[in-house]
């Protein structure tokens, strides 16, 4: 029996020997450190979410940036999401997710938009304006990626007092966008006719991964389901994800969210947690998906094959520390710990 079931196991794909790691800490001293980009030349700017951009240098020392605008950082708002330009090489453009307030105290996500000149971020100026702004501190969500067309993918979460609009064509709830460099929304988008041309896919709960697959031509995304029920899902247009219709999780007191798990016109996700991992941060590595976890403290390895998670390796368990995000570049691996004193560390496994 037990042959057969290794034999199994290899002939499907399962059976991998767990990944061996080491790091090697770049730096720290990072006040709760939540976006990555590796730039062409070796450096890196990192998000901090009390309301910094950070240039750190390949042996560790770092300038947080000027000419960011004014953050707003409550609860789980801050500075957030990060991506460079396709063309950052020629053009130095990168943007970031920033949680910004009204005149009134409310707030929502911005996508901001300028370029780097030394140690400062110059021509700032905001490209998307999550709709509506409201005060509360929760579920913002706001990872960026780019697609192999140039288009940004904005992945927002449903406010908490969003929840039962994530559905709607008229805010930004529980939404993913595609727009163009400049914010406008991307021609080929699904809901062109609506008050929210932005919208690429509707339904979500709170976005805190994505990360686009070559080679199936898609974006990838992850979000944070309740008690139980974190999703990834493969995104594709016009597409509504269930929030809150369906759901493998609980409302944290116990009590359901509802009673239905699939439901007709609703997609399923590619893979769920129950218990939640409390996912963030997203990359692809040799054809595998990596994804930290907030609640476990680790980082997660996902064995893919024909699109599929067929294992799963909790790696980096010994730091004992909240993986924020996790980027590829260069087939190289960096994390950031989500922590007062937070590292930026490479990640290399054998």
């Amino acid at each position: 029996m037990r042959l057969i079931l290794i034999l199994s196991l290899f002939l499907s794909g399962m059976a991998i020997a767990t990944p061996q790691v080491s790091t090697q800490m770049i730096t720290d001293g990072l006040e709760h450190p939540w976006g990555i980009a590796a730039l062409p030349d070796g450096r890196f700017l990192v998000t901090e979410r009390p309301g910094y951009i950070t240039l750190i240098e390949p042996n560790g020392n770092k300038t947080r940036l000027s000419g960011v605008p004014h953050i707003t950082a409550e609860r789980q708002g801050g500075a957030l999401g990060i991506a460079l330009d396709p063309d950052f090489a020629q053009n130095q453009t990168f943007y970031a997710c920033l949680v910004v307030a009204d005149e009134s105290g409310a707030t929502s996500s911005e996508v901001h938009k300028g370029q780097l000149k030394g140690t400062q971020w110059h021509n700032v100026t905001p490209i998307v304006i999550a709709q509506p702004k409201d005060k509360s501190g929760f579920h913002f969500g706001c990872r960026l990626a780019f697609a192999a067309d140039n288009s940004l993918f904005v992945g927002l979460g449903d406010r908490w007092v969003g929840m039962d609009k994530t559905q709607d064509l008229d805010n930004h709830y529980g939404k993913v966008l595609r727009v163009t460099k400049n914010g406008q929304p991307h021609p080929q988008n699904p809901y062109l006719e609506s008050s929210v041309p932005e919208v690429f896919s509707v339904g979500h709960r709170n976005v805190q991964g994505l990360a686009w697959h070559s080679e199936s031509a898609q974006m990838w995304a992850h979000e944070h389901g309740p008690k139980g029920g974190d999703e990834i899902n493969v995104l594709q247009a016009g597409t509504n994800y269930g929030w809150p219709t369906i759901t493998y999780g609980v409302n944290y007191n116990g009590t359901p969210i509802t009673d239905k798990t699939a439901q007709e016109g609703l997609a399923q996700p590619l893979h769920y947690y129950v218990p939640s991992i409390a996912p963030s941060g997203m990359a692809f590595f040799k054809g595998d998906l990596l994804m930290g976890s907030l609640k476990f403290r680790y980082l997660n390895y996902a064995q893919l094959k024909d699109g599929k998670v067929v294992a799963e390796y909790e790696l980096l368990k010994e730091l004992d520390a909240r993986i924020r995000d996790v980027v590829v570049h260069n087939e190289r691996i960096f994390v950031v710990t989500d922590e007062v004193n937070g590292r930026l560390l490479e990640v290399v496994l054998q």
